[in-house]
């Protein structure tokens, strides 16, 4: 396998017979979820803190990504790949034309809103115009670097490889540093679904519980709930695991710790928490401490949320995965 430019040249045919198929992840994933949860929760807790603690402001963030991904998607139509190192090295990276009223359909964030924070981000000199060309400066590109998030997503892939060994459907099973290594020599390729997975899953949460930061702060009780060494689920399976998790912290978290972990400013973490509360996302005991407790109408919708962000998911993974899989089998 070489490279010519930027386009990845096989001299061997790939083992198309190796990809595995897009039901059967998804199968895998719903029926060993408590294996597999806890690093696709880590994974999201993670970046949404990241990306808060960028701008504080999670939507700003996810705009200037939104930017990059423009690149992505405008390689992956004309045949192109650009590997990790090449993609980070210059100072800066040109962009299609901002177009406010895309962003703002694409995202769900309201036109003004999308016009005031691309203003700050061009008074910021995060968005420099020069003449016709529109350039993101190294400091947003390294801010939306894919160093960390990268490595959490390797441990996901990790995971879910063992469990296709362990229901026998291969008999390989690719080592964390091997994921790594070909998500960076496919990058823009694999940045470019990952990213499209991330603007799905986290709009249709927006939707529910109204802005990205009430998610965020929600997700590290939900994290602190999966993380928890006494909770042992009956079954492994998706179904079993979201019934069981409701009520089994008896820890908790408090306000405190949230805003320290998230960096939310803490009257902002006990406002956002109230609400949740109030929606019977989480519950709150006489210590004040934090717990998830999803009941009534707001469990339905978490529960149909989750089943339709594990369709997406397995889209995520059948890509990436089969990506390694067909190549180096």
């Amino acid at each position: 396998m070489v490279k010519l430019g930027f386009l990845l040249i096989m001299n061997a045919l790939p083992n198309i017979s190796a990809q595995i198929d897009e039901q059967i992840i998804l199968k895998v994933i719903k029926k060993n979820y408590a294996d597999l949860g806890v690093h696709f929760i880590s994974l999201m807790s993670n970046w949404l803190v990241r990306a808060y603690k960028n701008y504080n402001d999670i939507d700003k963030f996810i705009i200037v990504i939104y930017l990059i991904n423009k690149d992505f998607l405008f390689y992956r139509r004309n045949g192109i790949n650009i590997d990790y190192d090449t993609f980070y090295k210059d100072k800066t990276l040109e962009i299609e034309k901002i177009n406010i009223s895309d962003i703002s359909k694409d995202l769900d964030i309201p036109k003004e809103s999308v016009r005031r924070k691309v203003a700050e981000l061009e008074k910021n000199k995060v968005i420099k115009k020069t003449g016709k060309k529109i350039f993101l400066n190294r400091s947003a590109f390294l801010f939306a670097k894919a160093n960390n998030t990268l490595s959490d997503l390797c441990i996901l892939l990790h995971g879910f490889n063992k469990l296709l060994k362990k229901e026998n459907i291969t008999n390989n099973v690719f080592e964390i540093h091997e994921f790594n290594k070909s998500i960076k020599e496919n990058f823009t390729y694999c940045w470019y679904q990952f990213y499209k997975f991330l603007f799905i899953y986290l709009k249709r949460w927006k939707n529910e519980l109204k802005d990205l930061e009430t998610f965020c702060i929600g997700l590290v009780v939900v994290m602190n709930a999966a993380h928890n060494k006494e909770f042992k689920p009956s079954k492994s399976t998706l179904k079993t695991w979201r019934e069981e998790i409701m009520g089994s912290d008896l820890r908790g978290v408090n306000a405190m710790s949230i805003s320290e972990i998230t960096s939310i400013p803490r009257p902002t973490v006990v406002r956002k928490l109230k609400w949740l509360i109030e929606n019977k996302f989480l519950y709150i005991n006489k210590k004040k401490l934090i717990s998830l407790d999803i009941k009534d109408s707001s469990f339905k919708k978490s529960a149909k949320l989750q089943e339709m962000n594990m369709l997406s998911l397995s889209h995520l993974i059948y890509r990436l995965f089969n990506q390694i899989n067909v190549i180096n089998s």
